[in-house]
């Protein structure tokens, strides 16, 4: 029987990633979740470009990887693939660029055996419902993706999209499955939540008050 390959996650930045990295471990079902990144096959790194600071955290983990575990494969993920991914991946500092609407389908990408750099789209929501939040004792819950104000300073709408919001029905299935599981306080999370329901005819208001119904639901924050 083969030994599944050991994967560990670095996330930076918002508590967006932290979500986005939740998602990630959901999916994973042929690899075991390793607590230890000098002891693993795969090192994910969710990274943040929000400023320069981030982009050179996020570089200099990368680099520092190569001496405290040379072996393992470090993937790029989060919105610095789409930003510094290309060239990382073109200088050979990762071993594969996965974008943010492709973490999805991160239990399939692992399994390649060559370099890979797949970066998908910025339109893209995610319909998965995570039941646990590893090492977490509040719940994130992503409720919208991008944005379209497109400030002059900001590099957001370039590595994020757009502004688009989670469906109603798939953010309160979220909730109830991880009340269900104990969770009772939830914190809500997004690229720019304010913008929440402008797409599809809701608001925050009609979600917090559909929210606060679910049962197990003690506090809401945003």
């Amino acid at each position: 029987m083969q030994v599944p390959k050991k994967i560990y996650f670095k996330t930076f930045g918002c508590r967006t990633n932290q979500f986005d990295t939740q998602v990630m471990i959901s999916k994973l079902k042929e690899f075991e979740l390793c607590d230890d990144e000098r002891c693993s096959d795969i090192v994910i790194v969710n990274s943040c470009t929000v400023t320069n600071g981030a982009d050179s955290s996020v570089r200099n983990y990368i680099s520092s990887m190569k001496r405290k575990n040379p072996n393992a494969k470090v993937i790029l993920a989060g919105c610095g693939s789409h930003s510094k991914g290309e060239s990382l991946f073109e200088e050979k500092k990762v071993f594969g660029v996965i974008g943010h609407s492709e973490k999805e389908k991160i239990n399939e990408i692992l399994k390649q055996e060559k370099p890979f750099y797949q970066i998908g789209d910025l339109k893209h929501i995610d319909s998965t419902i995570v039941e646990e939040f590893v090492g977490k004792s509040r719940a994130f819950i992503k409720i919208q993706e991008g944005c379209s104000f497109r400030c002059s300073y900001c590099i957001i709408p370039s590595v994020r999209g757009d502004a688009r919001s989670h469906k109603e029905a798939d953010i309160l299935a979220q909730v109830e499955k991880l009340a269900s599981n104990g969770f009772g306080e939830f914190i809500l999370t997004g690229t720019n939540v304010g913008s929440y329901g402008q797409d599809r005819g809701s608001s925050m208001a009609k979600l917090l008050k559909k929210m606060s119904i679910v049962r197990g639901v003690r506090r809401i924050r945003i």
